[in-house]
This record gives structure tokens, C-alpha cells and sequence, in this order.
């Protein structure tokens, strides 16, 4: 599997953690060798692997699922380091997101989580571009 193939899975794993509210996974799912953050929508900036996987069990615990999916997701490899520009349908809300994954020995570990409201949105999943 080519890099961006491997990113686009771990992008994808993460918001199926997401989606079940699985906090193992979620946890799973973060780098350690590397200084982590997280800005929730609306929130500030979250610093430090503790405190980022706190913030994720307040939100996931007691929750049974989340209505959240990921469109058009894009891979951007920088080096050990690769973005993934998307956009989130959380609900009835539509959110931009970036995520950014660092290549470790057990493969590309999620260190920043941004997501923030949009007046964007692709037409079809897996769309490029965007319409209003």
C-alpha cells in the first residue's frame, strides 16, 4: 500500500473510532513519540497526549455512536509527516477538518486534529471541490 493509501486509512480509522465511540481505539490511534493537540469545534487548543485523550473521553463516554462521516478526504505527504484536508458532516453540521499523521514503527499515528465550521461542502462524497 503506497503512503497515501496507509494515511487515508489510519484518517478513515479515526473517524471510525469516531463514529463508535470507541475510546480504545481512539486512543490507539494517537501518536506518543511526538508533541500531540487537538481543536475541537468552537474550543481552544488542546495541548499534550493526556490532556488530548481526556478531551476525547468527554466526549465519547457514555455515547453509544456519533453521526459523523468524512468526505472527500485528501492526502498530503510531507516527508514522515502528511496532512489529510476534509470535510465532516457531524449531524445536520458541515465542518472543514485537518488531520495530521506522523509515520512511526506501528505505522501512521494521528498528532493534530482540527476541525472548524464551513459554509462549504463537496457535492458527493469523495468529491473534489466544493459547492455552497
Amino acid at each position: 500500500m503506497v503512503d497515501e493509501e496507509q494515511v487515508l486509512f489510519a484518517n478513515e480509522a479515526f473517524y471510525a473510532a469516531f463514529a463508535s465511540a470507541d475510546l480504545d481505539a481512539m486512543t490507539g490511534l494517537w501518536a506518543r513519540d511526538v508533541p500531540v493537540s487537538v481543536v475541537h469545534p468552537g474550543a481552544g487548543a488542546i495541548m499534550g497526549h493526556g490532556p488530548v485523550i481526556a478531551s476525547w473521553h468527554d466526549i465519547l463516554d457514555g455515547q453509544d455512536a456519533f453521526d459523523i462521516a468524512c468526505h472527500a478526504a485528501e492526502a498530503r505527504l510531507l516527508g514522515d509527516t502528511a496532512m489529510v484536508l476534509c470535510y465532516e458532516r457531524v449531524g445536520t453540521y458541515r465542518l472543514v477538518a485537518t488531520n495530521v499523521f506522523v509515520r512511526q514503527d506501528v505505522g501512521w499515528r494521528i498528532a493534530h486534529h482540527q476541525s472548524g465550521a464551513t459554509n462549504e461542502f463537496p457535492a458527493t462524497p469523495g468529491a473534489r471541490g466544493a459547492v455552497h
